[in-house]
Parts: structure tokens; sequence; C-alpha cells
């Protein structure tokens, strides 16, 4: 009888036409499929599975739970087991696809939807027209029915050590008889050119298959090629003797009778020339089509030494033949350029070109072995079948004597790995080989290699404009860099582009804009980005497949293994290998070293896959919480709160490992910030983990003196605590704003945002907070010249200190109250800085005891005192070191150059107002940059450089603007004074809000207090 899947092809006579009015939709032939698009992982894949196996027929909700859970199923199965169905139902967009019917479900499948029915109408079609002797029917059933496998049926969906499913074993020997019909009617139809291959392969793979068997014989006679269609006949015979003790059988004897009878002119052989047609429309890669002609027409001739070293020497520099390895990501034109190069190079090798197509990443096909890649080569070369060796140790070994006499250009495509390509290698030096992979072969040594990457725009252009037949001239660089430069997909978009002529390439790059859908726009006929791009999928173990998944869930600028680890919810070790694996098959790339990211297209397709990942949103918030805790742990080791002071930064928020010293944890928030971004704006109103993280990275983007980060990150946070009513957030946010703006001397803003926490901390009943906010209060409204109004604040807030027993905030308030006195008396301002470097220097806080130095240094300059005022700034300096907290050192920097200048060492203050002015710029820090130039300008002008010293005045007006108004008006007062006499012009002096800046820990032109950090 005929094995049939229910539901296939209801009530068609057997040998009617098959005729579908639907596409196929749902896919079983290989990884599970809805749409033409891989289902991930996760329970909704295997509920899908279990309907799709039996179509339009109820499956009971214990059968599902069994599919889903095995034999122990949780005791919450049965809830858990709709919400799949829910999740299901929006998976395929239609509520009543699966519906509801006791004792369980049951998934309509229209006819044609289901591949698998689709496969096996095509397979009854092609037996009933094979029994009535139709064999061009036979050949075109066949062909459809074979086209629809991607792989083995049901891939992923089980594990291989239980034994194959009786559906799985069912089509799998169903699609062997399809493919018996299917050579059958080619040799009835006399097409025997190209098909001894395959057979070849066939036979190797089903040792005990006589029908491959006889096929090949006959394949092999027809083509003049007897005595290699007799040792089919005898391996085979040898193989059911020694295996099951019995004779081929009659159809076998037959075909062997036949090619005794009628022995056929074996014709001489012509010169191997194997490649594929010249791609019609290569483009670019000059360089590389240079370097590959040279690395394959290498000649390595060593002369041989003399004396006892010779068989060494000998052996060290034996001839070997050139091997150049291409290498890159699905789509990246591998196969064009080898083939390109091969032919450009055919007369350097006139005893042939021979070509193989190794199969490393073709759907539904493994990897050629060896042992019928050595045939195929060694056919090619003239070797009867019956003389090839059995194993491939001797296939290798006679491959490589046929070869040692020439000069033949080899092109292994698709290599699946090393040790495919290792047996295939010619020794002699007259030979060369050029392998093409998605994996980098590292491992197969003595290669050239030769990493692919996407095309120039220029290069990229040019394909577009050739493939396309137009001139391009509007939207076409948008259009190249939304096809990534992947020549797969400018062919693509070419193609379009050369159906349509009304289509536009601006309206098509539009199309490609739309992120979401962009792989849907990049399919045409046999072109296919997704489809490439699913091909390295269904290669790819569960844990690299996993690890793809994850990086569309999060989908960030970069990665690191730790991150990915979280993401997958596995150890770092396996999560890192997994990330290798899929650098291994040019899915990713590794920008530096431990730091992953993909190419644009593979992140579109990662995201497809995310979307439908059951565990994306649980492995997003792992991945922020991952995230919030090293930035934790980077605020942690930057403001140490043992040393200074209460933690500015949240409770744990997950796993993260602490950074073992500054340096690390600067460089981490480096590399980082593209990512923090990126999740602050896309989460920050779906998690409150972002709020968390937001916090912590405060820090360092107050070290690196990032204050436009600052303010973006902050405005993000509280819209979204406002959005979710989270009061403490919003305080926290708000405070952190202030900070922000502070920094860039954005006093009145500053001070307006920091009222607004007070009250929120105030009713919230948060009296630390409170504290550090009424401090921030006087110290604003002193840098604002309101000194009468100041006092108070900071009166409040020094009683709160001592009330909360808070040394460090107390230290704190004694040098805001420093710098408001140095308006009146700066000895006073200078003893209460004393104290607080004394509270600085007892409890360890470095921040306490530069910011003290400092000040001190500045009340020093406004009482004149140079020689006092630069060992203090120096010392400042010298605490925080080159890594230390951007603001202090740029506050102490330009002291420095104040009084570096009055004390007439002007080289010394030139050196370190040109490096103060390096830094401000590389951070974008207007303010730092004013203050700077300000200083500049003053030493120009001593050494009379008046035009000078209007340039950089100018300048600084310009960074100035919207900032610090006391600054701002001491420039213009400058500038208006040049025509003055010089004792007039600089008088030495600077008072309290002319000076650089009155730099407290968390105040004057140093830091906002508390909420910075």
């Amino acid at each position: 009888m005929w094995p049939t899947v229910n539901g296939a092809a209801g009530g068609r006579a057997v040998g009617e036409p098959v005729e579908f009015g639907v596409c196929v939709r749902f896919g079983l032939l290989g990884p599970l499929t809805v749409g033409g698009e891989p289902v991930g992982g996760g329970k909704v894949r295997s509920l899908l599975a279990a309907l799709l196996m039996r179509p339009g027929r109820v499956v009971s909700s214990d059968d599902l739970k069994l599919a889903l859970w095995g034999d122990e199923p949780p005791a919450s199965a049965t809830a858990s087991l709709h919400n799949h169905v829910a999740r299901l139902r929006r998976l395929l967009d239609s509520e009543d696809r699966v519906r509801a019917v006791p004792p369980g479900y049951v998934l309509r499948v229209d006819p044609g939807e289901l591949d698998t029915q689709v496969f096996e109408a095509h397979a009854r079609v092609a037996l009933a027209a094979h029994n009535r002797g139709d064999w061009p029917v036979v050949a075109e059933e066949t062909a459809t029915a074979l086209a629809l496998w991607r792989g083995a049926p049901l891939s992923g969906l089980y594990d291989p050590a239980d034994g194959e499913p009786a559906l799985v074993q069912r089509l799998g020997e169903t699609r062997l008889l399809v493919l018996e019909w299917k050579y059958e009617a080619e040799l009835r139809l006399g097409r025997h050119e190209g098909i001894g291959p395959e057979l070849a392969a066939l036979t190797g793979q089903f040792p005990l298959r006589e029908a491959f068997h006889r096929q090949l014989m006959l394949v092999l006679h027809r083509t003049g090629r007897q005595a290699e269609a007799l040792a089919v006949h005898q391996r085979l015979r040898h193989t059911l003797v020694e295996e099951l003790g019995v004779d081929p059988g009659l159809a076998v004897q037959e075909a062997h009778r036949e090619i005794l009878r009628e022995p056929v002119p074996r014709a001489e052989l012509p010169t191997p020339a194997q490649l594929p047609p010249r791609p019609v429309h290569f483009t670019g890669r000059d360089a590389l089509v240079a370097e590959l002609w040279a690395a394959l027409t290498q000649r390595r001739q060593p002369e041989a030494p003399a004396g006892p070293a010779a068989s060494a020497a000998r052996h060290e520099g034996a001839p070997t033949a050139a091997l150049a390895v291409i290498t890159g990501m699905a789509g990246v034109g591998k196969s064009a350029l080898a083939v390109h190069v091969a032919h450009a190079l055919r007369e350097e090798f006139p005893d042939g070109q021979l070509y193989l197509n190794l199969r490393g990443a073709t759907p539904g096909l493994p990897p050629l072995p060896p042992i019928q890649a050595l045939a195929a080569l060694l056919n090619a070369l003239g070797v009867d079948s019956r003389n090839v060796p059995d194993t491939p140790d001797a296939a290798a070994a006679l491959l490589r004597s046929r070869l040692a006499p020439t000069r033949t250009l080899l092109v292994l495509d698709d290599a699946a790995s090393a040790a495919q390509v290792r047996p295939l290698l010619p020794a002699g030096d007259g030979c060369a080989v050029v392998v093409t992979s998605r994996s980098p072969l590292a491992a197969l040594d003595g290669a050239a290699r030769f990493p692919l990457a996407p095309m120039t725009a220029d290069e990229s252009l040019g394909l577009l404009r050739a493939v396309s037949g137009r001139q391009l001239a509007d939207g076409a660089a948008r259009l190249v860099e939304l096809c990534g430069r992947l020549p797969l997909a400018l062919r693509v978009a070419a193609a379009r582009l050369a159906a349509r002529r009304a289509l536009s390439p601006d309206a098509l790059a539009g199309l490609l804009d739309a992120e979401d859908g962009r792989l849907d726009h990049l399919e045409y006929d046999d072109l296919s980005v997704r489809r490439s791009l699913a091909v390295a999928l269904g290669a790819l173990d569960p844990d690299a497949a996993l690890a793809l998944r994850r990086l569309g869930a999060l989908d960030l600028p970069a990665y690191e293994v730790p991150v990915v680890a979280r993401l997958m919810g596995l150890p770092e070790q396996r999560a890192g290998a997994a990330l290798d694996r899929l650098v291994e098959v040019a899915l990713l790339e590794e920008i530096s070293y431990g730091r992953y990211a993909p190419h644009d297209l593979v992140r579109d397709f990662a995201r497809e896959l995310a979307a439908r990942d059951d565990g994306r949103e649980a492995a997003v918030e792992r991945g922020l919480r991952w995230y919030a805790e090293a930035a934790r742990q980077s605020g942690l080791a930057l403001s140490p709160p043992e040393r200074e002071g209460p933690a500015r930064v949240p409770e744990p928020v997950g796993d993260a490992a602490p950074f073992p010293d500054t340096v690390t944890a600067l460089a981490w928030g480096d590399r980082e910030l593209p990512a923090v971004v990126t999740l602050t704006e896309r989460y920050a109103r779906s998690s409150s983990t972002v709020f968390l993280l937001v916090r912590a990275y405060f820090s360092h983007l107050q070290y690196r003196g990032k204050y436009g980060a600052l303010r973006h990150l902050n405005r993000f946070v509280l819209s979204a605590a406002r959005a979710s009513g989270d009061r403490v957030a919003q305080a926290h946010a708000i405070g952190d704003l202030a900070g922000a703006h502070f920094l860039a001397s954005r006093i009145e803003e500053a001070l307006a945002l920091n009222d607004e926490a007070i009250a929120l901390w105030q009713e919230l009943g948060e009296r630390g907070r409170t504290q550090r906010t009424l401090a921030n209060r006087g110290m604003l409204l002193e840098r604002l010249g309101r000194h009468g109004e100041a006092a108070e604040p900071l009166e409040r807030s020094l009683a709160l200190t001592r009330e909360l027993d808070d040394a460090y905030g107390e230290a704190i308030i004694l040098s805001h109250l420093g710098n408001l006195h140095e308006h009146t008396d700066a000895r006073v301002a200078i003893a209460y800085h004393e104290r607080s470097l004394a509270t600085g220097c007892r409890i360890g806080s470095e921040l306490l005891v530069h910011t003290a130095h400092c000040n001190i240094g500045y009340a020093h300059l406004t009482l004149g005192e140079w020689a006092a005022a630069v060992g203090h700034f120096e010392r400042a300096l010298c605490i925080l070191g080159e890594q230390g907290d951007w603001h202090g050192r740029s506050q102490s920097w330009v002291g420095l150059v104040r009084v570096l200048g009055e004390l007439g060492r002007t080289d010394e203050a030139y050196a370190a107002c040109a490096d103060l002015l390096d830094q401000a710029v590389e951070r974008c820090d207007a303010y730092s940059e004013g203050l700077g130039r300000r200083e500049y300008g003053r030493l120009e002008r001593s050494r009379g450089r008046i035009a000078e010293a209007r340039v950089q005045w100018e300048l600084a007006l310009t960074a100035l603007e919207g900032g610090d108004p006391k600054a701002h008006a001491e420039v213009t007062e400058l500038l208006a004074g040049l025509d003055a006499e010089p004792d007039e012009v600089s008088d030495g002096k600077l008072d309290a809000g002319q000076s650089a800046g009155l730099c407290s820990p968390e105040g004057g032109e140093g830091r906002v207090p508390a909420e910075v950090g």
C-alpha cells in the first residue's frame, strides 16, 4: 500500500494532476517554517509541529502536553497550554486557525498549505505515471516533489538519540522512492548527462539500495564508461554477499547482462573544463582579484642544499600547490569571486579546471563526504569508477598522483570544514586550489586567506547599475546602504529595478527603510537574502541558533559574552562558544577581542527570529538587569562608597562582576555608551530597570564629561517615570538632570530642576536625599551671585548632616560655605576648605581631598598669592590622574593655567592650556573649552599678540553662549578692554565671579552634590 499523511489530497484520484490554489504555508520538510520563515524555538514551535503532524484532526490536550513537556508536565500545564495556543494564534495571525474541539485542539490546514501533503500528492501522481510509463510526467512530478525538501523533516523537533519518529521514517523512505522514479525517468528519456555524480553519491550513502546501483550502472554504460559500470556491479554484489549472503536482484542482473551484451566504445575524455559560467555582472574587488591572482600563480622552487641537512631542508621546502581560501557571510559574493578569478586563470592552468560544489550550506543536502568528492574528481580526470579506491586515504593518494605532473586549477565551492577539504588537495606546485566557505577554515594549513567583506559604496553602485541596466541617479546611495552593500541584496534590488522601470531607486529605498520588513523586499525569483541566511541558521547547533535569536531580541550595536550569556540563560563559557560558532559561519564579526557585531541584514534576520521567540521578553529583562548591574559596578569602582561617602548608585540589580580597577570600569563604560543609549530609548517606557541603568551610568558620564549624553538619557527616563507614576524614579531623574545641567554650566535650569527634586524628596520623606538637594540649592544660588539666599539652604543642609551623623556630607557643606565666604573674606574661605580637607584625609576620600586643594588654590588666586595657589592645583591634578573625574580635572587645569601665566611660566601654561582644550573639544564640553580659551587669550595678550587674543576670546564667547553668565560677561569685558594699557587689562587678580570657578566637591564650577552620581 502507498503511505499517506492524514488529510493529503482528500478525494483526488490517484494519478490526477496536482493543482493547488493556495501557496505552501507550513513546512515540515526541514526546519519548521510558517510562510517560508523559520519558527523560533520554544513551546509554540513544538505545539505547532504536534498539530501539523495531524492536520485537520483533533489532537488531544494530553498528547499536546506530552509533546510540550514530555512525561512530566508541570502542574500548570493546562493553563500554560492555553497560553501557548493563544501565542500560536497570534503567530498565525488568525483566531480561527486553531480551534478548541474536545478533547483538545484542531489546526485548520487548507489544501496545498502543508509541504508534506503537497509532497505526497505529487509523489502519488508520479507513481501513477510511473506505472503507466508516462516518463515526462514522472520527471516533472518528482522534480516538483523533491524541490519541497529543505532538509531533514522535523529538523530540531526531536532528539535523534531517541530515534526517528514514524512520520520522519515514512517521509524519508518516500523521498528515496521518488528519487528512484526520477532517475528512472531520466534514463528512459535518454537524459544521461549530469546524473552520474548524483547517483554515485546515493550509492555511497545507501550501499544496499539496488535501484540506485542499477541506475548508476546504466548511466555509466550508456555514456561510454562500461568498465566503471561493471565495477559498480562488482562492488554491489560483494557488499550483498558479504553482509546479507544474497546476490543482486533480477533488475540489477538484467542491467549487468545489458552491459556485457552491448559494450560501448569509450570516448576520449576532453580536458576538464568544469567551471560554471563566468559571472556576467562581476563588479569591483580589483585589489582582491589581483591578490588572488598572485597567490594562485606562485611558483616555489627551492634549491636543494647539499650536506647532512639536505634531507630536512628538502622536506621543509617541498613544493606545494597554491591554496587560497575565500571566506565571508552568506551572499557576500564568495563563489562569484572564485569563479571570476578561475576563468581569468584558465591559460595559467592548461591541463584543466575542476569545479566541485562541496554542499557546505546547500538546503536539504548534507555536506559532500570526502570519499564522494574524491570519486567525482577522479572520474573527471578519467579514472574508472572501478579503479577508485574504497578508502579516502587511498583515493586521496591517487588524486595527488594524477594531479602531480599537471597544471590544474581546482575550485572547491562551499566547503563545510577543513576536514572535508584536506583530502582533496594536490601536492605538486603546478596546481592551485580556490576554496570558498562561510567558515574561516582556520585548521587548513598553508592557505592564503581572503576574508570577503561587503562591497565599497562605489562598487555597490556599479553592481546596481550593471545588473539593473539603469543609470540610478536619484536615491541610489541610500539604496546601496540599505542593502548593506551585500552583493546578493544588491542583485535582488537591481533585479527589482530592472523588472519595474517605474520603480525608482528612491522609492525602493523607502520600502527597505522600514526595517521590520526589509528582508521582504530583498527577495526576487530564486534570489533571497532571507533564505540564504535561513540555510546558515539551519546548520547551526542549538546554542548558536539560540544566541542569534537572543541577539535579535535585545538588538544592540555590539555585544560581549557576559550579556549574551544572560540573554541565553546559559553559562558564559557556552555563550562564548556559541558566539564563536556564529563568527565561524560569518553571521557575526568579532570587531575586537571578545566583542561581536552582526551585519545589518543579519541583524534584521535576527530580529525576525526574536519576534517568534517565546522567551524574548524574559531575555530582554535579563539583559537590562545585567547592564544595570554592570553600570552599578562601574559606579562603585569610580566612587567607592567607603571613601567617597554614600553610594551614588542603586541597590544591586543583577549578577555582573565587579571591575578590578577604575581604568577597566571606564573602558567598559566607553564601549557601552551606544548600547546604553539604545536601551534607554527603546525600553524606558516598558521596563523600570532602565531607570536603574541610567542612574548607575551617571558616574561614568560625569567622569568622562559627556554632559550632552547625561541630559539626553535623563530626559528619556524622566518622561517614562512621569508616564508610569513612579515618584521615586522621577525624583532621581530630576535630580540627575539638574546635575547634568549644572555640569554644562546651565545654572538657572539646574536650580529650577533641583528645587523640584527637593519638593519630591521632602514629600517622600527621604531626609538624606533632601539634605543633598538642599546643599545643591545653596551652591547653585552662590553660583548665580545670590549670596544672601545661599546661606539658608546650606545651614539647613549642615544641620541635617549632623542629625544623620554624615561626616562626608558635612565636609561637602563646609566646602560650599567656603565658596560662599570667598566673596567676602578669602582667608575665612580657606579655613572652611581646610576643615573639609581634614575630613577628606581622615575618611580617605580622594574626591574631598582633591576638591579642597582645588578650592584652596582658587582662594589663594583670589588673594593674588600665585606661588601658594600653584601647589594646590598641582596636588589636585595629581590626585585625580589622567583617568579621574573630568569636571574636577578641567577646573583644576583652568586654575593651574592661570597661576602659571601669572608666575611667568608661560611655556608650561601654554602646554597645559593646549592639553585642556584638546580634551574639552574631544568631549564636546563647551563650558570647559570656553574657560580654556579665555585663559589662552590671556596668555596671548601677555605676549602682545592682540589679534590672537581676540580670536581666542571670540571663540570663548561662542563656547560659553547660554552657559555661565559670569564667565561670559568676563570674556566680553576682556574683549572690550583690548585697547587699554596692559596693566589695566590684566591686574593679576580674579574675584570669585571672574575666577575659573570655585571648585567644591559637588559645587562651584565643580559638581552638583549628591545627585551627580
